[in-house]
Order: structure tokens, then C-alpha cells, then sequence
């Protein structure tokens, strides 16, 4: 997959005309200025910021994607309008962090279309101005979504096009594609390349220091990293490698993941319930399985509740116990919802 060609169709100027922005642009918001302040971009990182913020703590549906939808409308506008040359830069890379924002809400809510149109044109974004931090951001979400709709192939290839001159990277943003790059290759049954991947994001986080990140990198902390490289090695155990690693790593985020971050906590809660409920400690699993289930019930989040789907689908196997089948039952009735 060359880059160029895989941005090609959906650049900047392509993505003006496509039904992503046509359904953007059926929500009424401000009218776009005529000439880019300092002032403008800077509402554009905070909304970036707030939006983030509100996608971990509710999930990806519901007022969530609508607010971003129409923040990201005005927003791009803006690419549109006169801009001194000074602020360039600023006001390409604050849409290009606002569209990965939006775009990962739409993942989450399972508007994958939308969700991909979005971080290619985030990437657009930051490739105009060639700002590597936030190009990695945008592939990074690309390859976790490829790699979510069963494509490692692709989700592998988007991760190491990320990784491209990893020299201009911080140690989070390269830990976090390692990241990307072992969740792909451990579902193409690669252990022992995804064990190097995850080798290789250790020892990026080893060197993080959180008041050199970005602020777009702010959420990667320890808790995040761990619930990273425990869904790969979450992967490989229900392949057959030991799985005292991942449950190590998915309980650590569990237990470091606060209010801000619940449906990260969702995430690896659920991870762990299901990796416990597949390796021999259902009882352990029912108990973790039922607080997923309390948090989930909280978010609009669809790829949440798929989560929970899956912790039914390996409760199958101990469907006579009481217990399980009560918690399947439970999250039947959840993921209706």
C-alpha cells in the first residue's frame, strides 16, 4: 500500500465533495470567518481537547458524535479561508487532531465509512504541513481500525507507514504503533513478531517523559500502555501462549484507568474478564464480567458492547453455570440496547 496512492482518493481537496462532509455539512453551526485568527485555532484544539475527553467518558454515540460533527464543520472551513502564513501550520494541525478526534468517535459508533474518510483527512491535514506527531496519530487509528474490521494485513502495513522516520517521533507516539503494529500481527497468529513489537513499545515507554509529549498524547499513560499491549498479548493467549503476561498487563490498566477513562476501563475490564473465562477462572471472570457489564451500561459505545459479545460468546463453554448463564443473559439484554 503506497502511501500516496492511499491518500490519493481521499485528500484534503477529494474529501470536500464526499458524503462524510455532505453529512457534515447538513448541521448548522456558525458561519466561517474570512480571515483565520489565533483565537480560532485555538477554540479548534480545545474543542479537539473537550470532544476527547467526552468520547472516553460516554463512548462514541449519541450527543457526543453529533457535537463533533458540527464542530469539525467549522473547522474545515476554515482550510478554506485566508490564513496568514504564521498560523499555517497551527490551524492545519488543529484540524487534522480535531478530525482524528471525530473520527474515532464515529469508530466507536461504528460509522466506519465516516471514521475512515476522517483519519485519512487528518492525515492530509498533517502531511500539507508535514507535521510527523500528529501523521502518526492519524495512522495509528487507521491501522487499529483495519486491524479491528479483520484487515491485519492493512492495519500491519498503516502502522509501519506510520512509523516512517520514527526519528521525528516521541517515545509515546512510537511506543504507541509498536502497539498497533503487535495487535496486527498477533491476529495474524505472528507471536513471536508481535512479542518484538511489544518488546520494542516497552522500551519506547521506558524513556516517556510526560512533560516533553504532545497534548494529543496526554491519555497515553501507564495504564493506557498496559491496556495496549495486553489486547495483543490478550490475542496470543487465546492462541495458546501462556496468558499470565496479558492478564498482568489488562489488570494493571483496569486498576490505573480512572473515571476519565471508563470506557478504556470498559475495554480492558472486559478483555480480562474474557481471557479469565477462557483460560480456567470463570468465577474470577462472572465477578469482572458483571462490573463490564455495570460500566458498559453507562457508555454509548459499540464497540463496547461487542466487547461484551465476545466474553458471552467464550462464556458458552460454562453456559450450565448459574452464574454464567446469568451474566450471558445480562449481556444479551445490554447489547440490545
Amino acid at each position: 500500500m503506497e502511501r500516496r496512492n492511499f491518500l490519493a482518493a481521499t485528500s484534503t481537496a477529494a474529501l470536500a465533495a464526499s458524503p462524510l462532509l455532505q453529512l457534515i455539512s447538513t448541521t448548522s453551526t456558525a458561519a466561517t470567518p474570512s480571515l483565520v485568527r489565533s483565537a480560532d485555532v485555538e477554540q479548534i484544539r480545545t474543542a479537539a481537547t473537550t470532544l476527547r475527553s467526552w468520547d472516553n467518558l460516554y463512548g462514541g454515540g449519541g450527543v457526543v458524535r453529533e457535537t463533533a460533527l458540527a464542530q469539525l464543520r467549522w473547522a474545515a472551513g476554515l482550510l478554506n479561508t485566508t490564513c496568514p502564513a504564521s498560523l499555517k501550520v497551527d490551524l492545519f494541525t488543529a484540524v487534522s487532531r480535531l478530525a482524528t478526534v471525530v473520527g474515532a468517535s464515529a469508530f466507536d459508533a461504528f460509522a466506519h465509512e465516516d471514521a475512515r474518510r476522517l483519519f485519512v483527512f487528518a492525515t492530509s491535514c498533517a502531511e500539507e504541513v508535514d507535521y510527523w506527531p500528529l501523521r502518526a496519530i492519524s495512522y495509528n487509528l487507521l491501522s487499529r481500525q483495519a486491524t479491528w474490521r479483520e484487515d491485519p494485513d492493512a492495519g500491519l502495513t498503516l502502522a509501519e507507514l506510520g512509523l516512517a522516520r520514527a526519528d521525528r517521533l516521541s517515545p509515546a507516539e512510537r511506543s504507541m504503533l509498536h502497539n498497533a503494529r503487535a495487535r496486527a500481527l498477533a491476529k495474524m497468529g505472528h507471536a513471536q513478531q508481535a512479542l518484538a513489537a511489544i518488546g520494542q513499545s516497552d522500551d519506547s515507554f521506558a524513556s516517556l517523559v510526560p512533560a516533553d509529549e504532545g497534548p494529543w498524547m496526554a491519555y497515553y499513560d501507564s495504564a493506557q500502555h498496559h491496556g495496549d499491549t495486553g489486547h495483543a498479548l490478550f490475542d496470543l493467549a487465546l492462541a495458546g501462549h501462556p496468558p499470565q503476561e496479558a492478564l498482568g498487563r489488562l489488570q494493571t490498566a483496569v486498576d490505573g484507568h480512572g473515571d476519565g477513562f471508563a470506557r478504556s476501563r470498559t475495554f480492558s475490564r472486559t478483555k480480562l474478564a474474557s481471557l479469565q473465562m477462557a483460560t480456567g477462572d470463570p468465577a474470577q471472570a462472572v465477578d469482572d464480567g458483571r462490573i463490564a457489564l455495570t460500566e458498559a451500561s453507562q457508555l454509548r459505545s459499540l464497540r463496547a458492547n461487542h466487547e461484551l459479545g465476545e466474553l458471552s460468546r467464550l462464556a458458552h463453554r460454562h453456559r450450565t453455570v448459574p452464574d454464567i448463564r446469568d451474566l450471558r443473559e445480562q449481556i444479551t439484554s445490554t447489547v440490545a440496547l
